[in-house]
């Protein structure tokens, strides 16, 4: 199981999430990052080699694979009508690529397992969002 056709669409009209990371200590840190998703995996990083002594390459580089990313929008108070999709996944870098914010380095973030809610972005009504989860298997080649 993946992200299904819904969840694609949604990750894809989004450009900002929260990542978490995990660093020394146990100490979890988590900061809004410009993101992309290339259908598979999704990537984080920046221009020039400064994106290296960010904490949160600092944490994966350090060994702290284990993120957490999400990605959610307010599409009204009145009605109430939130959106998100939850990702849990391994990180690595960096990579070179080009990216959404042009040449640079990259953490690849290969999800295991997701948990999507109201991509339809219906009022909440008498019950809060039923989640979707999908447990992600890694594909060939990766």
């Amino acid at each position: 199981m993946s992200f299904n056709a819904e969840e694609i669409a949604y990750l894809r009209s989004q450009s900002l999430a929260r990542l978490a990371t995990l660093g020394d200590g146990g100490q979890p840190d988590v900061v809004p990052v410009a993101f992309e998703f290339d259908g598979t995996c999704l990537w984080v990083g920046g221009v020039g080699e400064a994106v290296l002594r960010t904490r949160k390459f600092r944490n994966v580089l350090a060994g702290n694979r284990k993120v957490a990313l999400v990605i959610d929008d307010m599409v009204s108070f009145e009605p109430f009508i939130a959106r998100a999709i939850r990702v849990y996944g391994e990180a690595e870098g960096p990579v070179e690529r080009t990216g959404m914010v042009g040449p640079g380095l990259y953490l690849r973030i290969t999800p295991t397992v997701s948990w999507s809610w109201n991509m339809a972005a219906e009022p909440v009504g008498e019950t809060w969002y039923k989640p979707r989860r999908a447990v992600h298997r890694p594909q060939a080649g990766q």
